[in-house]
């Protein structure tokens, strides 16, 4: 295993900058899914406690070893399948499942594919 694996540095990177952009507009994800009423309230915070986890992970992915840039896409890979689970448990709204499953899903298989690169590139 040689030096850091850039494809894992950059998903990191995007994923971290994800996290920034929570933690500053939280209302992304409320808005997002349509959220109105007394659970906004609750997408809001949830919104930041995305930010705070996708920026302390990715960084992780972004600054740290290989084998810890592994670990970070396996985080990832984790707390984005497991977001989508708890979220569209919530949501009652067909076209925000679908924007959940989408977002979610997606960001899970870009993790999964640069993590079997990183894993193949030894």
């Amino acid at each position: 295993m040689s030096g850091r694996f850039t494809p894992t540095r950059l998903v990191s990177a995007a994923t971290a900058g994800y996290g920034v952009f929570a933690l500053a507009r939280p209302q992304h994800l409320p808005d997002a899914l349509g959220i109105t009423g007394t659970e906004r309230a609750s997408y809001l915070g949830l919104a930041k406690t995305y930010g705070v986890r996708d920026v302390l992970v990715s960084l992780t992915g972004v600054l740290g070893s290989r084998k810890a840039g592994r670990v970070s896409l396996g985080l990832r890979i984790a707390s984005d399948l497991t977001d989508c689970a708890l979220l569209l448990q919530k949501l009652d709204d067909p076209a925000a499942q679908r924007k959940t499953a989408a977002a979610t899903i997606g960001w899970a298989l870009l993790n999964t594919a640069v993590l079997v690169a990183d894993l193949k590139d030894d």
